[in-house]
């Protein structure tokens, strides 16, 4: 076996995260975005150290369990919903037990094993989104071309390109209401002529489009990113915008100018054409206010499943005493209020403490519920040298983004802040901690864990793990398509 060469095969399994497996000749073959039973033709891409990996060229057969048709016209170019033909039931059956596998081996290898040497938990099966379709509160579609030199369009990114933009008109990820605004924008600026920022020359006009629709109110805020290089009117666009028939309704316009040099959406300068900055957005029973840039989970209604696990958790003890770290706008401090006997939020932004400390008094929890803005690594220290300690201790810090020379500093820092994190916990409390940095492997988070917690002298029990799309379209189709990591942990002190 050799690169270059070509060979057919049926895909015997699909390891997280999106690793399918084929045998030729006894020899094993890594091959990505497959399904497994599919039989497909396949090219080597690389060959060493005894270890093969290869590239999908065709799917000669699909499998048993393709069991529907794409329900989108962008499959399979579209790196989104790569398993969108399986049936929602087989695809949660898929990741449950690529899960399972994977804590039973973490368990063994940090030592949490019954007498007959098996990982010892209980598993509680797995919990699906309350909608397959339409779920996405947030998405930022990018300009571009589909081909070079070809006409404007707005969309994602075709799987494995930085450069090609498909036209999502019918993208499943989103209501329709937001297919419908990308519509009208892309034919818009059609009309007009107006480029779009090419990356590598840095010259253009039109960079993204960044819609949020709160699931449950409707409200929806649009925005239209460019860089200073051209100018148009955009009073016609709003008008288009609010004369479209919406199930929802627009509450908000913006035009983000942003001149930097990176992909990513960043504001220079916001102008409101239309409306306001912010929407509502409601999670069991309470009323969250989120802007332009607030971070909040992209699947409410998952959401809601996944905060409801943690308050169940809590419930189980009364009186607790719970500490949220990089608490953002508070979402998660004020879901568990309710069921706690106090929550402090820990945030540096401080216009993010402003807007935890206002939804907390839209909702009535403003006894319940404090916030403080300071910086977590500065804090923790000057906790632990006054004997703190609380029943639940929430880590969600910030992603760390990938290169050379920031990954081990990203390992050490998620080291730290989970290490003394731990130090917080009271004996029999509960620690949730998650990554959301996308080079952050299930393995190497769990290794960096078990290892934080051998040097404070505690033990880790296990006892939910949860994973979720990641937020940006562009990583669908990175190597880790599943990268925001949440556990919950009862940490035992050793005696």
């Amino acid at each position: 076996m050799k690169k270059g060469e070509i060979y057919e095969g049926v895909i015997e399994k699909v390891d997280f995260p999106n690793k399918g497996y084929v045998f030729v000749e006894d020899q094993k073959v890594l091959i990505k975005n497959g399904i497994p039973g599919q039989k497909v033709r396949f090219m080597i891409q690389k060959k060493r150290s005894g270890r093969a990996q290869g590239r999908i060229l065709e799917v000669i057969e699909k499998s048993p369990l393709e069991t529907r048709e794409p329900v989108c016209s962008n499959f399979p170019a579209c790196g989104g919903c790569m398993y969108q033909t399986m049936s929602y039931e087989d695809q949660l059956h898929m990741k449950e037990t690529q899960i399972r596998e994977l804590l039973e081996e973490a368990l063994i290898q940090g030592g949490q094993i019954d007498e007959n040497g098996n990982a010892a938990f209980e598993w509680e099966g797995i919990h699906g989104s309350p909608i397959e379709f339409g779920y996405r509160n947030k998405m930022e579609f990018s300009f571009g071309d589909e081909v070079k030199d070809g006409p404007l369009s707005l969309g994602l990114h075709k799987k494995g390109s930085t450069y090609d933009i498909l036209n999502t008109d019918d993208c499943k990820l989103v209501h329709k209401d937001m297919t419908d605004i990308l519509t009208c924008v892309r034919e818009f600026f059609r009309e007009k002529g107006a480029s779009y920022y090419r990356k590598l020359q840095h010259t253009g006009y039109l960079r993204h489009l960044m819609l949020r629709r709160g699931v449950t109110s409707g409200e929806i805020l649009v925005h239209l990113v460019t860089t200073t290089q051209e100018e148009y009117d955009l009073e016609p666009l709003k008008d288009q915008l609010l004369a479209l028939p919406l199930e929802g309704r627009i509450v908000g316009i913006m035009h983000i100018l942003n001149d930097s040099l990176s992909d990513v959406v960043q504001s220079d300068e916001t102008r409101i054409l239309y409306g306001q900055d912010y929407f509502y957005e409601t999670l069991l029973g309470l009323k969250f206010r989120i802007s332009t840039f607030s971070f909040f989970q992209p699947n409410s209604l998952a959401a809601e499943v996944l905060y409801n696990i943690v308050r169940d958790y809590i419930q189980n003890t009364s009186g607790m005493e719970v500490f949220d770290l990089y608490s953002g706008t508070g979402t998660i401090a004020q879901l568990l209020a309710p069921v706690a006997k106090e929550v402090i939020g820990v945030e540096i932004v401080e216009d993010a403490v402003a807007a935890a400390r206002e939804n907390a008094k839209l909702n009535g929890l403003e006894n319940t519920v404090s916030f403080r803005c300071a910086d977590v690594f500065e804090l923790l220290p000057e906790l632990e040298s006054q004997g703190e300690k609380y029943d639940v201790v929430i880590l969600d810090p910030p992603a760390f983004t990938k290169s050379r020379s920031s990954v081990k500093n990203a390992i050490k820092g998620y080291r730290e802040i989970n290490l003394r994190g731990m130090k917080l916990v009271k004996d029999g409390g509960y620690l949730a901690t998650c990554s959301c940095s996308h080079f952050m492997s299930y393995e190497l988070f769990t290794e960096m864990l078990r290892q934080a917690a051998k040097s404070v002298h505690v033990r880790l029990r296990q006892v939910e793990y949860r994973t979720q799309a990641p937020d940006h379209p562009i990583l669908w189709a990175a190597d880790e398509s599943y990268y925001l990591k949440f556990y919950i942990f009862q940490v035992v002190h050793e005696k």
